[in-house]
């Protein structure tokens, strides 16, 4: 009798569990039943069984792929609204399908160039390899100094007039491929270019006679150790601008390089504007000789400036 009696009290309690799982939701479904929570929202009810809004816990894996107006690929809209709601950002969708990469409009190629920083890069990885060369006298034999070893190299590669011009002292740059391989670009065929105007900033550098080629006491100069190159700056109407400041003509970009204007030389297509550093605008177009005058003015203002900040230092 007992046993019965429990077995009876054990249904009645599955039964009783049974009704409460099943209430849940539908207590659930009610409470939610006029609330409205919005795109990337579900209704939730609180410890109190009141309703709540909450961002979507999980959306439903099926694949329809939009782009958002934040430029990022979402599965489906839901997904899309959800992340809006997790981030509290605004995102709406843009167009169906996965995001295209966006190009700028009336963006300028900029020049290839040798910033200070390259130049230094690369004076810097020669002076290194130049050291190692050092050999110390021995008990019975002289060995080589650095001086001695510039000597060396500059008579190895000097055609004849005591001096290297940009051609000569690439390639004695070049003697040691892997310690003066500076992969600044991607393209093999620019990082040579660089190399090279990087030698050319080299010689300017210590060209007291600014003849574009190094005596040796200017190649020594050049590549001592304890020398410090100045930092240059450049100049454009009565302003100087830091290393790597950019301006732009037209569709051509200017670059400020090792205190060096250097601008690309595309023609222009269309109705594009002067944008100078300062940020007035001009409404005449440029035509392809003025484009060359301008640049021209701008490496003549910037000759000046460098003279004038000569003979004041002789003044001083």
């Amino acid at each position: 009798m007992l046993g019965k009696s429990l077995l009876a009290f054990a249904v009645l309690m599955g039964i009783a569990s049974g009704l409460r799982t099943e209430e849940e939701p539908i207590s659930k479904s009610k409470i939610c039943a006029n609330v409205f929570c919005g795109a990337g929202r579900e209704c939730a009810v609180t410890e109190k069984g009141e309703p709540t809004c909450l961002c979507i816990e999980k959306c439903k894996p099926h694949k329809r792929p939009v782009c958002g107006s934040n430029g990022k690929t979402y599965l489906n809209h839901c997904e899309l609204h959800r992340d809006a709601c997790l981030t509290g950002s605004k995102i709406q969708v843009d167009y169906d399908g996965h995001c295209k990469e966006k190009k700028p409009e009336n963006s300028a190629a900029s020049p290839v160039v040798c910033y200070q920083s390259d130049r230094d890069e690369l004076r810097r990885r020669v002076i290194q390899w130049l050291e190692a060369e050092i050999i110390p006298d021995g008990w019975f034999s002289k060995g080589s100094n650095y001086t001695e070893i510039l000597d060396k190299y500059f008579k190895n590669f000097d055609d004849g007039d005591s001096r290297l011009d940009s051609s000569e002292l690439l390639k004695f740059v070049e003697q040691n491929e892997t310690a003066v391989n500076i992969t600044t670009y991607v393209d093999q065929e620019t990082n040579k270019l660089l190399r090279g105007l990087c030698v050319d900033a080299l010689i300017e550098l210590s060209d007291e006679n600014a003849d574009w080629k190094l005596s040796f006491n200017e190649f020594l100069k050049c590549l001592n150790p304890a020398f410090n190159p100045p930092e240059k700056k450049c100049a454009l109407e009565d302003e100087t601008y830091e290393d790597g400041a950019e301006t732009q003509v037209e569709c051509n970009r200017c670059v400020c390089a090792c205190g060096n204007w250097v601008c690309t030389a595309m023609t222009c297509e269309g109705s594009h504007q002067k944008v100078p550093l300062q940020g007035q605008q001009h409404e005449d177009k440029l035509t392809e000789e003025e484009l060359a005058r301008y640049v021209q003015e701008l490496q003549k203002h910037q000759e000046t400036s460098e003279k004038m900040k000569k003979v004041a230092t002789k003044e001083m």
